[in-house]
């Protein structure tokens, strides 16, 4: 897995501060920014975060790169729907060669993994003879209607793969970029942070949050799943973990 922080609001915390005093104050815009030095902006969110006055951190975003990460995983993350999501499509990428992420339980025993990985190849190798044979249905077909040769090449590879990706595991990698507001991106560490969330996204939403901590230090300092600032939701479902998971997440 590899994760990145494209792009951010320069100055994200104060744009917050600045959207705070508005709120609460009688400023008018051409000033709003003045006075806000490093002290007021963090007095003004630590206010906002008490009060649960959440709505002003939604004017700054955050832009992140994700590769190495599963199909699985893709199904779970765009379950966040106030977000923006671009993928890599398997309806335009041919998967000929597909790479795929092998689950840590699976990766620690080395009979599960041999079918596992046996799996992959028959998977791969069944995606590429469907791909021939209906790119070869295809390519006639396209020729039949009077289209030239290399257009007919690539319109019946493309029409071939939409079909043959059915065949695909949920293991198939795949990487996207996705685009959240901050408050939008505390509800996904709520969520995915938490022990209860799948080993892959729970890995990839603490790194997420690892990288906005390093640049929105204020408004992230007391985020992570939801016991680290209250109590746990999980209720009979709870791990149990909930003073280990406050001093893992509120030191890092």
């Amino acid at each position: 897995m590899n994760v990145e922080l494209l792009q951010y609001n320069p100055d994200c915390e104060k744009i917050v501060a600045a959207a705070a005093k508005l709120c609460y104050s009688s400023s008018e815009i051409d000033g709003i920014l003045n006075g806000l030095d490093r002290e007021k902006t963090i007095s003004f969110i630590d206010r906002l975060m008490s009060l649960g006055h959440e709505s002003p951190i939604e004017h700054i975003i955050f832009t992140f790169g994700i590769e190495g990460v599963s199909r699985s995983l893709l199904a779970q993350i765009t379950r966040h729907r106030i977000a923006s999501y671009s993928v890599k499509s398997q309806r335009y990428v041919n998967e000929g060669q597909f790479e795929y992420i092998i689950p840590k339980e699976i990766e620690a025993d080395e009979k599960a993994k041999a079918i596992f990985v046996k799996a992959m190849e028959d998977d791969e190798k069944t995606y590429n003879e469907l791909t021939a044979i209906l790119q070869e249905k295809h390519y006639k077909a396209f020729l039949a209607d009077g289209m030239d040769e290399k257009k007919a090449k690539t319109q019946a590879e493309k029409k071939a793969i939409e079909d043959a990706r059915y065949v695909l595991p949920n293991a198939c990698e795949t990487k996207m970029i996705a685009t959240f507001n901050a408050r939008s991106l505390i509800n996904f560490f709520h969520h995915r942070c938490c022990e209860r969330a799948q080993w892959e996204i729970r890995d990839l939403a603490c790194e997420m949050l690892r990288l906005v901590k390093e640049v929105c230090p204020t408004i992230f300092r007391v985020t992570g799943p939801r016991c680290v600032s209250g109590p746990c939701p999980e209720g009979k479902m709870s791990c149990g973990k909930m003073q280990e998971k406050r001093k893992i997440f509120l030191e890092s």
